[in-house]
């Protein structure tokens, strides 16, 4: 062999060397490589299925730790980890009876219901059960916020009475059921809420208002229209406060709704809503005797964004009443009567500012009331009306159909002032039907006359029964008649009163 031919050789087995050896080593790196891998996606799927073990699947590895049984279901976590919770529903239910109350009548049941209550409010949207065919006697009480939770409902299948006697009440209170400061409560349900309001109104004092406007009807026979009222001391009751409460009252709540319900024989009015925002009622009842001395039906003060309809409303004074500070109040599909129909007012007694404004009063049907649609102020007020609609209101024997007074006075006498709740604004249109007593009368201040008063679709026969029949009657009531009236109403100014009527700063809302 050559030493070119053996140096050739050489060099072929020193490469084969090299390669045979670079490939062992290439491959035990791997293995440690792929044994390093394995053990750290080992351990990485050990920390995720501890500390995550309701995501089972994203922890998942290629060890033989996988081969293994497979662990629980995702959507059924181990007990012992995440306790189940109760049914919502279950937990936000709350029926007076499971908080001892009896509901036979006469077992004072108060103190079960204000359980109840202690419990819902802790809880959003809860519901308290007061259940069919239950009748529970409550107390004065009151259901209070503003720390419970939001959206609480008060299902009223059953019902709930007042005390037939004057104790509980001690001097007097203004409500017997109040609800303060709360959020998105709702009454619903077909129950009743009795106010056991005889016992009030057989005691009526001799100093108790009575409606200014019985001083325009007079019956035919010459005596004058009177309210029974009696000083006498009740055998159940003994002395009667001196303030008659209102059956439910609403106080600087938000969302409020009641539907459902009947509240009848409250002491005072029904339902009241004072200094709310954003109230719907419907699909309500108000049920009282005629007779009963101011049982207002719906009472709004101080209250804006209210909605009310599909209501029929039976009580002895205002279906619905409407106070001063009420704005965007929008009222349709109501029955009324008995009753002193719908009335914006009384406003600015004791020399007061009233502000009311945004009204719409439409789709009314009236029976045997007292007054249809009114507006009544007091002299020496300040402050405004305006913005007020009366639309497509059907009086059948109503008394007074359209009413404007702004000499109102709910006693004997009362002093001549001359400043005024100034009124402007004010729209009648398609009041039809029949009266007993005066079509029209506006009586409007002589130092703030009333402007802008339109009057369009009027349409009211007289039915001669046992009052006087009068001619419709105004007094500085200036607008216009936009379609001729039946009975004619000649007695309205055309335009705006003189320069020297204008509204003051005062005045202005």
């Amino acid at each position: 062999m050559s030493c070119s031919s053996f140096r050739s050789f050489t060099l072929a087995i020193l490469i084969a060397i090299l390669v045979w050896s670079s490939a062992t080593d290439h491959h035990s790196c791997n293995a440690r490589r792929d044994r390093h891998s394995r053990s750290i996606s080992t351990s990485f799927s050990k920390k995720k299925s501890t500390n995550h073990h309701h995501y089972h699947n994203g922890g998942k590895s290629k060890s033989k730790s996988s081969s293994h049984k497979a662990p629980p279901s995702p959507v059924t976590p181990p007990k012992s980890k995440v306790p189940s919770a109760p049914p919502p529903t279950a937990a936000a239910t709350y029926n007076v009876l499971d908080f001892g109350a009896k509901g036979d009548g006469s077992t004072d049941d108060t103190k079960a219901f204000e359980g109840a209550w202690a419990a819902a409010c802790k809880v959003t949207g809860s519901k308290i059960i007061v259940p069919s065919p239950y009748k529970f006697l409550v107390g004065p009480i009151t259901f209070s916020g503003p720390y419970c939770q939001q959206n609480i409902i008060f299902q009223v299948d059953g019902t709930i009475i007042a005390p037939s006697d004057f104790k509980s009440y001690g001097s007097g209170m203004f409500q017997w059921i109040l609800f303060t400061k709360l959020v998105g409560l709702t009454i619903q349900g077909g129950g009743t809420i009795d106010g056991s309001g005889s016992i009030w109104w057989k005691e009526t004092r001799l100093s108790d208002p009575l409606d200014d406007e019985l001083k325009l009807i007079v019956p035919i026979n010459g005596t004058t229209e009177q309210t029974p009222n009696s000083s006498i001391s009740g055998s159940l009751g003994g002395k009667m406060p001196s303030i008659k409460p209102t059956a439910i009252r609403f106080y600087g709540s938000f969302d409020v709704t009641v539907t459902g319900i009947t509240i009848q024989n409250s002491p005072q009015c029904h339902l009241k809503f004072d200094s709310c925002v954003g109230v719907s009622v419907y699909n309500f009842n108000v049920s009282s005797p005629a007779d009963s001395p101011n049982t207002d039906g719906i009472h709004l003060q101080n209250s804006k964004d209210v909605l009310i309809h599909t209501t029929d409303l039976s009580c002895g004074d205002d279906c619905v009443s409407i106070q001063t500070g009420c704005s965007n109040i929008y009222i349709h599909n109501i029955n009324c009567g008995p009753g002193h129909g719908i009335s914006i007012g009384s406003l600015g007694k004791d020399n007061t500012k009233a502000c009311v404004s945004n009204i719409t009063v439409r789709d009314v049907v009236m029976h045997n009331t007292m007054n249809g649609v009114r507006i009544k102020t007091w002299q020496g007020g300040s402050g405004s009306v305006q913005g007020i609609m009366f639309s497509n209101i059907q009086v059948s024997e109503v008394q007074l159909p359209i009413v404007i007074d702004q000499f109102y006075c709910d006693k004997s006498t009362c002093k001549n002032q001359s400043s005024a709740v100034a009124l402007s604004g004010i729209n009648y249109e398609r009041i039809r039907g029949t009266y007993t007593v005066k079509p029209v009368h506006f009586a409007c201040s002589d130092s703030m006359p009333c402007t802008d008063v339109h009057l369009n679709g009027i349409n009211l026969k007289p039915i001669q029964e046992r009052y006087h029949i009068y001619d419709p009657f105004c007094w500085k009531t200036f607008g216009e008649l936009i379609s001729p009236a039946v009975p004619p109403v000649e007695c309205l100014e055309m335009g705006k009163p003189s320069s020297s009527h204008v509204q003051a700063d005062h005045d202005t809302c």
